[in-house]
C-alpha cells in the first residue's frame, strides 16, 4: 500500500521520470504524483464513478498488475477511493502512456515525461492497441490459467481473429467495448472482492444450462489479488442484434394503447376490471380490453413471462454447484431480510417526512396515507413467518426490469446480472424467492404505464389525468395477471417450487412492497413529481 495522499488543489504540470515505462509503477514518487488531486479530478468526471454523492478524501493504489503480450505492456490499477464519510470503494482503471499530442485530448489523466519522451497517462481503453491485446489474450487463453491475471475463453470462441473494436457508448457504471461487431467485452469499473455476479450468472446460464435467451458467455478476465481473492474485471459475451430495450418498446406500445382511448372512443368508466394478482390466460381477457389495448401487447407479455420462467427454471435446476443449488426458507434468511427491510423502511420514512413539501395532489394524499399506515407497513415487513413457506429460494437476477431486457423480433433477451446497485456483493448473491424478479418487472410495468401518461398528457391525450390513471391501473391488472398466469403454469410444469397459491401472493406482495419502498427514496430525492408512482404501488398493496 502506498502512503495516503490528501487531495488539495489542482496542479497540472509535467513530471519527469527516468524509469522505463515497464518499471514505472515501482517508482514511489510516480505513484505519489499519479494519486494526487489530478487523478481525483479525473475520476470525478467519469460516468462510471459511483461516489459523486460523497466527498472524496484520498485515493490509494490498492493493487496493480500488468496487462501484456509479446513485450507490449499496459497496467491495470485497482484504486481505493476513500471518503470523508468513512467508507471506501474500489475502481478498475487500465492505463497507457501516449506521446501523440493529438490523442485522447479529452481523456488525459496526467502529463508526464518518461526518459525525455513527453506525453500523457490516459485510460488505456482509448487505445485500439490495448483493446486488441485484451481480446487476443482472451481468444488465446489456455484452459487453466494460474497467473495473477487470468484470461478465460469459452468453447464457443474458436477460430476467431481480431478485426475491429469500438466503444459501445451510453454506459453508466461500466465500460463496454464492441469487437468485430459481434462480441461485447464489459470492463467492470466498480470492483468488489469477489467474482462479479454478472460473470457467475452469465457463465452458469450460458455454459451449464444452455439458456438461449441471454447473451452467450464467451470469456472473462479475473485477477487474483494479494489476499488471494478472485476479482472479475472483464466479461466477454456475444452481441445480440436487437431493436432496443423492452422499456422503450413498452413506452411505444403503451402510447398506442392510451392514444386509442380517444381514437376508439373508449369509455374508461365502463372498462371491466379484474382482481390484482388474478392468474389469467389470454382467453380470460375481456373483448373490451382487447379492443382497447390490442392483442400485441398481451402476446408480448406472454412471451416475456415464458422467458422469465425459463430463466428461473434454469437457475433452479442445479444440484451440484452449491452457489446455485435451490434452498428453502430458514431463520437466517428471515433475520437477514427483516434487518435489511427495516433499515430501508426507516430510511424512506425519514425521506418522506423531509420531502412532503415537494408533493401535491394525489402524491401528497398517498404520502399521508403512507405515514398514517407506517406501522401497518412495518408490520408487513416483520411478520414474515418462514415456517409457513414451502417454496424454494434460488439465485435470481436481482435487478430485473424492462431496461434489462432486449427486444429481438418477437422475442426477448435478458441481460445484466450484476444485481441491485445499492446492495453489497454478498447480499446480491443471497438466494431469493424467484418472485422477487417478477415483482421487479411488475414495478417496471407500473412505471411504464405512468411514464407514458406523464410524457404525453399535455401533448397527446385529451382524457383527464385521473381518468388516464384509472385506465392505467385497469391495464396494469390485466398485464400482470396474464404474466402471472403464464409464468406460474410454466414453472409448475417444470417443477420449480414457488409454493402454494396463497404463499405466492404473499411473497409477490412482499417483494412489490419492498421494491416500491426502495423506489420511493430515489424519486423523492431526484424527481418528486414521479413519487406518485411508487406511492400508488404501495397503496395498491396495503389496501389489497
Amino acid at each position: 500500500m502506498t502512503k495516503k495522499k490528501e487531495i488539495k488543489t489542482a496542479v497540472v504540470q509535467t513530471f519527469n521520470f527516468n524509469d522505463n515505462w515497464e518499471d514505472l509503477l515501482e517508482n514511489k514518487e510516480f505513484v505519489k504524483v499519479f494519486l494526487s488531486d489530478v487523478l481525483g479530478d479525473y475520476i470525478l468526471k467519469q460516468r462510471w464513478y459511483g461516489g459523486k454523492a460523497s466527498k472524496m478524501k484520498y485515493i490509494e493504489l490498492s493493487e496493480y498488475f500488468r496487462i501484456q503480450q509479446f513485450g507490449e505492456v499496459y497496467y491495470g490499477l485497482i484504486l481505493e477511493v476513500n471518503f470523508v464519510e468513512a467508507f471506501y470503494q474500489h475502481y478498475f482503471l487500465p492505463i497507457a502512456f501516449v506521446t501523440d499530442e493529438n490523442f485522447a485530448q479529452k481523456d488525459r489523466i496526467l502529463p508526464i515525461s518518461i526518459q525525455g519522451n513527453k506525453g500523457f497517462i490516459i485510460d488505456a481503453t482509448n487505445l485500439e492497441s490495448f483493446r486488441k491485446l485484451v481480446f487476443e489474450r482472451i481468444i488465446t487463453a489456455l484452459p487453466k490459467d494460474t497467473t495473477k491475471v487470468q484470461y478465460h475463453k469459452s468453447h464457443l470462441l474458436d477460430n476467431v481473429l481480431y478485426e475491429s473494436s469500438r466503444f459501445m457508448g451510453l454506459e453508466q457504471s461500466n465500460t463496454s467495448l464492441v469487437y468485430n461487431d459481434k462480441y461485447v467485452l464489459k470492463f467492470f469499473r466498480r470492483l468488489y472482492a469477489d467474482k462479479n455476479p454478472d460473470y457467475e450468472m452469465s457463465r452458469f446460464l450460458s455454459e451449464k444450462k444452455e439458456f438461449k435467451n441471454t447473451p452467450a458467455y464467451l470469456g472473462s478476465i479475473n485477477i487474483v489479488d494479494s489476499d488471494d481473492v478472485n476479482i472479475t474485471i472483464g466479461l466477454l459475451q456475444e452481441m445480440v442484434p436487437n431493436e432496443g430495450d423492452a422499456w422503450d418498446y413498452m413506452l411505444k406500445e403503451l402510447h398506442k394503447v392510451f392514444s386509442n382511448i380517444e381514437y376508439k372512443n373508449i369509455a374508461i368508466h365502463s372498462l371491466p376490471s379484474t382482481n390484482l394478482f388474478q392468474r389469467l390466460s389470454i382467453r380470460d381477457i375481456p373483448p373490451q380490453i382487447i379492443d382497447w389495448a390490442g392483442l400485441n401487447i398481451f402476446t408480448k407479455i406472454q412471451t416475456l413471462a415464458k422467458r422469465t420462467a425459463e430463466m428461473h427454471i434454469a437457475l433452479g435446476s442445479e444440484f451440484e454447484e452449491t452457489a446455485f443449488t435451490p434452498t428453502h426458507f430458514n431463520d437466517d434468511y428471515t433475520v437477514w431480510l427483516k434487518n435489511r427491510m427495516l433499515y430501508q423502511f426507516q430510511n424512506r420514512l425519514n425521506t418522506i417526512e423531509n420531502n412532503l413539501h415537494k408533493l401535491d395532489g394525489l402524491a401528497l394524499d398517498l404520502a399521508h396515507e403512507f405515514l398514517d399506515k407506517k406501522n401497518l407497513i412495518r408490520k408487513r415487513f416483520v411478520t414474515f413467518d418462514w415456517t409457513k413457506l414451502k417454496g424454494e429460494r434460488i439465485r435470481v437476477h436481482g435487478d430485473y426490469h424492462l431496461g434489462q431486457v432486449l427486444v429481438k423480433g418477437d422475442d426477448f433477451y435478458i441481460l445484466d446480472f450484476e444485481g441491485e446497485p445499492e446492495s453489497t456483493i454478498r447480499d446480491r448473491k443471497v438466494k431469493q424467492p424467484p418472485l422477487k424478479d417478477v415483482a421487479g418487472l411488475f414495478r417496471s410495468f407500473h412505471y411504464a404505464i405512468y411514464a407514458t401518461i406523464f410524457n404525453n398528457i399535455e401533448t397527446h391525450y385529451k382524457a383527464s389525468q385521473d381518468d388516464l390513471f384509472k385506465a392505467g391501473e385497469i391495464l396494469y391488472r390485466y398485464l400482470t395477471g396474464l404474466f402471472l398466469g403464464t409464468y406460474v403454469t410454466e414453472t409448475q410444469n417444470a417443477n420449480l417450487n414457488l409454493g402454494y397459491n396463497q404463499e405466492r401472493i404473499f411473497i409477490l406482495k412482499y417483494c412489490l412492497l419492498e421494491k416500491a419502498v426502495y423506489e420511493l427514496g430515489y424519486e423523492l430525492n431526484s424527481r418528486p413529481q414521479w413519487a406518485v408512482i411508487p406511492l400508488k404501488g404501495i397503496s395498491n398493496i396495503i389496501n389489497h
